[in-house]
Order: structure tokens, then C-alpha cells, then sequence
């Protein structure tokens, strides 16, 4: 291997790619922004971005992320390797600022689609991205029904516990997420006795996938470019299961070829000081309980899935 850490590609590997679709208000602090509309309308709301065109948003909750995803360029040689889309509700006027902040913060950004007002969720596919970030609640749930892997990432003041670190590190949770949430509903229905003696009784069983999966093994396909100690990237399974129901989690991953770098089984025990120790640069939950512990110490998105997440009534 070069001395510049650079990778050796096989032709397989050459074809191995990592595309996020994420909106204006997960990237940048558009807070001020989207008072004006909800407050003013939109035309105050069109005229109060395009007389700031020029003065640079602030970094949303999941800007460091965005940072250290394309900065995986670097290392790879390849600026297409790693690419993060912008989908946003805004009109092109009004998404010129966002670009342009984009570009005064050094992230090469070359794609976008600004949809006027719709759900942009519908050109996650078209992008061939495998995971869709937006912190409106309502396009999330229609990539997440449309079969993608979607967060809502949530607003919260984030406290960095310490120097920021190149390595990007990803957290998941398990069950809802990663997995489907065939466990989860016999947990509701019957309880954890329940629970435990079925999960046991299926451990050589593996567990159907959930809406991340596809996501976990594009970012398992980008960790396999590097040799494991030296992985730009790290990531953490960060699950309320404990032992007995441990064995199933880890033999589906075994089963599915993805290598997890960490795995926390933490049996009901709050997730936030975890988290925090693991330095993660984004966790993925479905339980809002989970993800309210989590936002005050790392940039947090709620997955709406499963049967935490039952659709509002009409």
C-alpha cells in the first residue's frame, strides 16, 4: 500500500460507491430562515434569502457529518467515490443561498435538486442514494414507505465531548432499524420473558432486514477499501438487548457478510453516555425515547418505522 494510505482497487471495488441525499435544514442552521415562513409566509420567506444570498448559513446538526463523508475522498483518490446530494423544498432563488454557503464552507456539493415547495424524497432513487436525511418528518416517512433508508435528523445543540476527530463514526441501533421489528412486536405484545425465550429459540435464524440495512452494507463496502486498523470509518451497533437475545443480532450480521466494529448490548440501559464514549458522529433509532437521551450529546436521526411508529390517526 502507498505510503499515502492510498487504496489498491480491484475492478469489483472500483464500482463500490456511497450517496446521501440531504436536505438544506439537516445541513446548514436554517432556524431563523424557516421562522420567517412559518411566521410570514412564503414570499417573506423568498425575499428575506435572496437579499442574504451572499451571507454564509451557519452548520446545521448534520453538517460534521456531511464533512467527514466527503472527506473519505481524499483518502480514496476519488472525488465521485463518496457523494452527498442536496434535496430541498426550496425554489432555485431561494436555494442559491444554500449552495453558495455549500461553497463558502468547502464542501463539494455538485448536485441538487431544489423542488419548490414538494417532497423532493422522490429522486432518492433517481440519485441511486442509499440514505436520505431531512429533518421534515413527513418526507422521511414517504422514502422510508417507498423502501429507503430515511432519518429525520433532529434539531438539538450538540456539545462535542472533545477534540473533533477525522474517523466518521456511525451508530445504529438494532431492531426497527437495522433489523426488521419482527422482535420488537412480540416485546410489546408479550414482554421481555417472552421476548428473550423466542430470540433464543431463533438465534440460528437470522433476522429479516430493516430499512438500514442496505445503507450498512454500502458503508461496510467503503470500510473494506481500507485495511481495519487504519478504516476512515468506524461503526457501532447500539442495542437495548442483552444477553440471552444478543446470539440472533450477532449472527445475522455473520450471516448477511457485514463486518460491525462495535457492538453494544446494553440491556435497557440509557443510550446517551454510550454514545458519547463511542464518539459517534450520528446515531439512527426508531424509539423517540431513545433518540430524545441521544440528541443532547450527538447528532441524532429518528427513524419513523416500525411498530414504535404507528401512523398518526386522520
Amino acid at each position: 500500500m502507498p505510503e499515502t494510505g492510498e487504496p489498491i482497487l480491484t475492478p469489483d471495488e472500483a464500482q463500490v460507491r456511497l450517496v446521501v441525499a440531504i436536505s438544506s435544514r439537516a445541513l446548514f442552521d436554517l432556524g431563523e430562515s424557516h421562522q420567517v415562513f412559518e411566521t410570514d409566509g412564503v414570499d417573506a420567506y423568498c425575499r428575506y434569502q435572496v437579499e442574504r444570498e451572499n451571507d454564509p448559513l451557519e452548520p446545521g446538526v448534520a453538517f460534521s457529518l456531511v464533512r467527514k463523508l466527503l472527506g473519505l475522498n481524499l483518502l480514496l483518490r476519488d472525488r465521485g467515490r463518496v457523494e452527498v446530494i442536496l434535496l430541498s423544498r426550496n425554489s432555485s432563488d431561494t436555494g442559491l443561498r444554500v449552495l453558495n454557503s455549500a461553497r463558502h464552507h468547502g464542501l463539494e456539493i455538485g448536485r441538487a435538486v431544489f423542488s419548490g415547495g414538494s417532497s423532493p424524497y422522490r429522486y432518492v432513487a433517481a440519485f441511486g442514494a442509499q440514505l436520505f436525511l431531512s429533518a421534515d418528518p413527513q418526507d422521511v416517512r414517504l422514502a422510508l414507505d417507498a423502501g429507503y433508508a430515511a432519518a429525520t435528523i433532529l434539531t438539538a445543540q450538540v456539545v462535542p465531548a472533545g477534540p473533533e476527530e477525522s474517523q466518521l463514526r456511525i451508530a445504529f441501533d438494532g431492531d426497527a432499524v437495522l433489523f426488521s421489528d419482527e422482535a420488537e412486536r412480540v416485546y410489546r405484545q408479550h414482554g421481555l420473558a417472552t421476548f428473550n425465550a423466542t430470540e433464543a429459540a431463533a438465534a440460528h435464524r437470522p433476522l429479516a432486514g430493516g430499512p438500514f440495512k442496505d445503507f450498512l452494507l454500502a458503508v461496510h463496502r467503503i470500510q473494506a477499501l481500507f485495511p481495519a486498523d487504519i478504516s476512515p470509518l468506524r461503526t457501532a451497533l447500539i442495542t437495548s438487548r442483552g444477553a440471552p437475545s444478543h446470539e440472533r443480532v450477532i449472527r445475522t450480521l455473520r450471516d448477511w457478510g457485514i463486518r460491525i466494529d462495535e457492538a453494544l448490548f446494553l440491556g435497557g440501559l440509557d443510550k446517551g453516555r454510550f454514545l458519547r464514549s463511542f464518539g459517534a458522529d450520528i446515531f439512527f433509532d426508531d424509539q423517540e425515547s431513545h433518540c430524545d437521551s441521544a440528541r443532547s450529546v450527538v447528532a441524532t436521526g429518528h427513524v419513523p418505522h416500525g411498530v414504535a411508529n404507528p401512523l398518526p390517526r386522520p
